[in-house]
């Protein structure tokens, strides 16, 4: 089995890179499409911070890095790391996964939550109705390794009813970006790593699920169709596979197992 890479075999994205981007996104988001932006004041202002966001369509990741009141570096799938857009992405100091899995993005995650900066996933893992009916374990595993905080965000609008997850929503169309209250998870106390990392991420899915229908009441917005079918083709922008968490800790933390149990309001 091979082992994964050390935060120093990796290539850590730089600090300034969101700094810059951030900007980009935020005059695309809001000279193309009407944005409004709910619940600022639920993100951290300093310190390591996770987002957690649902996944609609194509717009969710640029509107995303532009409308986060902080620069934030995104888990992105590697297939998107080519070309002129690739070098994009590595300028605003993306983070690329193999899809396949890949624990080392993980660690380069790591690395990024323990310097104060903050992260961003979709933890669904490929655009669908974006209710968070299932979801990936890798932002969990992230919340656990170094007890950053989990900030939920919704966002609605970005795909129209019966429109293609691949498409964008029409000019001037009204988006919604809700950020929700952060919520510390930890692990159950007495029970295996690999059983604790699977409740966390359900205890997880269920805020996730409710702060989405939430900020459906709250704004209007509805979610686009039962119908609507997956984009299989946007495999995970979520990370590779952490549930193998009988495997020494690569990250160098002591076992979050003997924490009570959550998610709860820091």
């Amino acid at each position: 089995m091979s082992r994964t890479p050390s935060p120093a075999q990796r290539e850590v994205p730089g600090t300034f890179g969101p700094r810059w981007g951030k900007p980009v996104g935020w005059v695309l988001s809001r000279t193309l499409w009407s944005v409004t932006r709910h619940g600022l004041d639920h993100v951290p202002s300093t310190g390591p911070v996770l987002l957690a966001s649902n996944h609609l369509g194509f717009l969710d990741g640029p509107l995303l890095m532009g409308m986060s009141p902080r620069g934030t570096h995104f888990l992105v799938k590697k297939e998107m790391f080519t070309g002129a857009l690739g070098v994009v992405l590595r300028g605003c100091g993306q983070i690329p996964v193999d899809r396949s899995g890949d624990r080392g993005a993980l660690v380069t995650a790591v690395v990024v939550l323990r310097r104060g900066g903050a992260v961003g996933v979709f933890p669904e893992g490929t655009r669908g109705r974006g209710d968070v009916r299932a979801m990936q374990s890798g932002v969990t595993w992230l919340a656990l390794q170094t007890g950053t905080p989990v900030v939920p965000v919704a966002l609605l609008g970005t795909r129209r009813a019966g429109g293609s997850p691949s498409e964008l929503p029409r000019p001037r169309q009204p988006v919604h970006v809700v950020f929700g209250e952060p919520l510390e998870l930890r692990a159950r106390a007495g029970v295996p790593r690999r059983d604790a990392l699977k409740q966390a991420t359900e205890d997880l899915r269920g805020a996730m699920t409710a702060h989405v229908h939430a900020a459906v009441e709250l704004t209007g917005m509805p979610l686009p169709d039962d119908t609507d079918r997956p984009d299989d083709t946007d495999r995970p922008d979520d990370t590779g596979r952490p549930d193998d968490t009988d495997r020494p800790d690569d990250t160098g933390r002591p076992d979050d197992t003997a924490r009570p149990a959550g998610p709860r309001r820091p």
